[in-house]
């Protein structure tokens, strides 16, 4: 578990059974938790709650979860994932396009949606976390130092990012693509095969002979399993 004391969540959306389990969820992960039923509202509180991280519904009365997304992106330093409609694709990218940092496609795993959170956490306020704990790894981003039950993996740079990457979102399927984007960056000019060699190296690193640690979901891409 990462150390999440201070940390706020701002959660807005018009229904309250899921304004309910979420604040529920989060708050007994440690998270300080306000809640809005609608955009204006959401608007109005953030300003005097400071969130880190805003869980923001597309579909409101009123102000939508676009207009939301992107007032708060004008005035304060906060991630926001968006829920959006499972086919709704043009949802997503709008939401993208005014500054959403990710976004979650209903119906979602609480699960799901932590992972997600403690990414957004890990990119944007990595000051406000020492080390996290997540299963048997525990990573230390001030010493870019990785420990896998009790044991310290020495890792080069590109290995560290890459497998704090993964670890940090356990559980979640990560596509090739997704990890060339997110930890050698849009501009990688290489092949993707460069993955393949890493996520190689990991293993060896880990003792994961039998891949029970970084499983290969052919078609799709590669898993953490942090348990």
């Amino acid at each position: 578990m990462a150390q999440l004391k201070g940390i706020k969540i701002m959660l807005v959306d018009d229904e309250p059974n899921i304004l309910q389990f979420l604040e529920m969820g989060l708050s007994g992960e440690g998270f300080e938790v306000q809640t809005a039923p609608d955009g204006m509202t959401a608007v109005t509180l953030a300003k005097q709650f400071q969130p880190h991280i805003v869980i923001l519904d597309v579909m409101m009365p009123g102000m939508d979860g676009f207009e939301v997304c992107r007032l708060l992106k004008k005035t304060e330093n906060v991630a926001i994932i968006m829920l959006t409609a499972k086919d709704e694709v043009d949802d997503r990218v709008k939401g993208l396009t005014l500054g959403a940092d990710d976004y979650v496609v209903k119906p979602f795993s609480f699960e799901e949606l932590l992972a997600r959170i403690h990414a957004r956490i890990r990119n944007q306020f990595p000051n406000l976390l020492g080390e996290v704990l997540v299963g048997p790894f525990r990573i230390d981003d001030r010493r870019k130092e990785i420990g896998y039950q009790g044991r310290v993996l020495e890792l080069s740079p590109t290995e560290y990012e890459l497998l704090k990457f993964m670890v940090i979102n356990h559980g979640l399927v990560l596509s090739k693509s997704v990890i060339l984007d997110k930890v050698w960056g849009y501009d990688f000019g290489g092949e993707e095969n460069i993955v393949e060699v890493y996520i190689r190296s990991l293993r060896d690193k880990l003792r994961d002979k039998e891949h029970r640690i970084i499983r290969t979901l052919r078609g799709a891409g590669y898993r953490v399993d942090a348990t």
